[in-house]
C-alpha cells in the first residue's frame, strides 16, 4: 500500500495553502504509515502561513497536532513531532526538546500531518487510551505545551497567583494546566470579548481587556499584588511589557507564545526587582503523558475549545478560519 495515492497540504508561499496529490509514500526503516484522522491548526501554523514564524521556512508541509490511525494495525495514536538525535548533551540529560539538531514533524520536515497518509518514526507514536475521545485526543499535543510551561514554572503552583495573557487555545489550556497544578487565583486577558467570556466560563477568576491602559493595575489589584507567575501566550512587545509589569517584584514571566520578532525588555527593572524571564519550548514525553491524564480526567472540555471543523478537502478554508480571530481551535478531519 506504500504506493497508494494520497494528498498532502503544502503552504506554498505566504497566504497560499494547497492540497497537492502525492504518490510513492515509502516508509524509511523504523517508520510506520499513519492515516490522518484529525489535525489541529496551530497558531504557529498561522504565523508560518504569513511568513512570520521565526523557524519555519516556506514552502512547508504543515500538521503537527495529529490524531491518526496506524495503517498496519488500526491503533489510534497521536504523534510526538519532536524529532531529536538522541545523542547530544540535551538529549542525554532528558531535555530532547532542546536537541542540538532537532527537526519538528509538520514544521521543518518534508511531510506533515495534514495529509491523507504520512510516514513517521515508530518511536514517535503515542497510543491514545480508549477512554479518551477523538476530540479530546486532538488536544493532547497542544495541551502538552502548557503542561510543560507549568512544570517549568512550578511544577507546584499551590496557593500562587497567576496571570495568563492571551485566551486562544494555548492560553485557555495554560489556564487549565495551572489550575490543575494548584493555582489559587488566575486572571486572564485577551483582546476579544468572546474569548474573555469563554475564559471566565472555563474557570478564570477574572478576565481583562488586553487593550485597556489600566490592564496592569487591574490585574495586580485583582490578584492582591504582583503575580507569582505570568504566562505570556501572545509574545509581542505589548504583552511582554505587560507581563513584566504584572510580575514585579519577584515574579516569573513564562514566554509560551511563539514570538514573530524580537522584543526589548527593561533590564534594570528585571535585575533590581528580581524578575525571572523563562522560555518554554514544546514538551517532552513526560508532559504528553500528563496531558493525556488531564484530558482523561475531564480537566478540559474539548467542545468549548474546538470551535470549527473542516474536511481535508477544505484545508485552505480551515487555515482562513484559524487566522480570522473568530475561533479558538480549528481542526481538519479526514475526508
Amino acid at each position: 500500500m506504500t504506493g497508494t495515492n494520497h494528498r498532502q497540504t503544502v503552504v506554498a508561499a505566504p497566504g497560499i495553502v494547497e492540497l497537492r496529490p502525492a504518490t510513492a509514500l515509502t516508509p524509511a526503516p523504523g517508520e510506520v504509515v499513519v492515516r490522518m484522522r484529525m489535525v489541529g491548526i496551530c497558531g504557529s501554523d498561522v504565523h508560518a502561513l504569513h511568513g512570520r514564524h521565526p523557524f519555519v521556512s516556506l514552502p512547508y508541509a504543515p500538521g503537527h497536532e495529529i490524531l491518526g490511525v496506524v495503517e498496519s494495525d488500526g491503533r489510534r495514536v497521536v504523534i510526538e513531532p519532536v524529532l531529536s538525535c538522541g545523542h547530544c548533551k540535551y538529549c542525554r540529560d532528558g531535555r530532547y526538546n532542546l536537541c542540538a539538531t532537532m527537526a519538528f514533524f509538520g514544521c521543518t520536515t518534508t511531510g506533515g500531518g495534514l495529509a491523507d497518509r504520512f510516514a513517521v518514526p515508530a518511536d514517535r507514536l503515542v497510543p491514545v487510551p480508549d477512554e479518551v475521545s477523538d476530540l479530546h485526543a486532538v488536544l493532547i499535543e497542544p495541551l502538552s505545551t502548557p503542561v510543560h510551561a507549568v512544570r517549568l514554572a512550578g511544577p507546584d503552583l499551590a496557593g500562587r497567583t497567576v496571570a495568563v495573557l492571551g485566551a486562544g487555545t494555548i492560553g485557555l489550556l495554560t489556564m487549565a494546566a495551572a489550575r490543575h497544578a494548584g493555582a489559587a487565583r488566575i486572571a486572564v486577558s485577551d483582546l476579544s470579548p468572546h474569548k474573555r467570556e469563554l475564559a471566565l466560563d472555563l474557570g478564570a477568576d477574572s478576565v481583562h481587556d488586553a487593550a485597556s491602559p489600566d490592564l496592569v493595575r487591574d490585574i495586580r489589584a485583582d490578584l492582591g499584588t504582583s503575580a507569582d507567575v505570568v504566562f505570556d501566550c501572545v509574545a509581542v512587545q505589548s504583552s511582554v511589557d505587560q507581563a513584566i509589569a504584572i510580575a514585579v517584584k519577584g515574579g516569573t514571566v513564562m514566554i509560551v507564545g511563539v514570538p514573530a520578532a524580537p522584543v526589548t525588555v527593561p533590564l534594570p527593572e528585571i535585575q533590581d526587582l528580581q524578575v525571572r524571564i523563562q522560555g518554554s519550548a514544546t514538551y517532552t514525553r513526560e508532559d504528553i503523558d500528563q496531558a493525556i491524564a488531564l484530558l482523561a480526567a475531564g480537566a478540559v472540555d474539548p467542545a468549548r475549545i474546538v470551535t470549527a471543523r473542516y474536511p481535508l478537502a477544505q484545508v485552505d478554508q480551515a487555515f482562513a478560519a484559524a487566522g480570522s480571530g473568530r475561533h479558538v481551535k480549528v481542526v481538519v478531519t479526514a475526508g
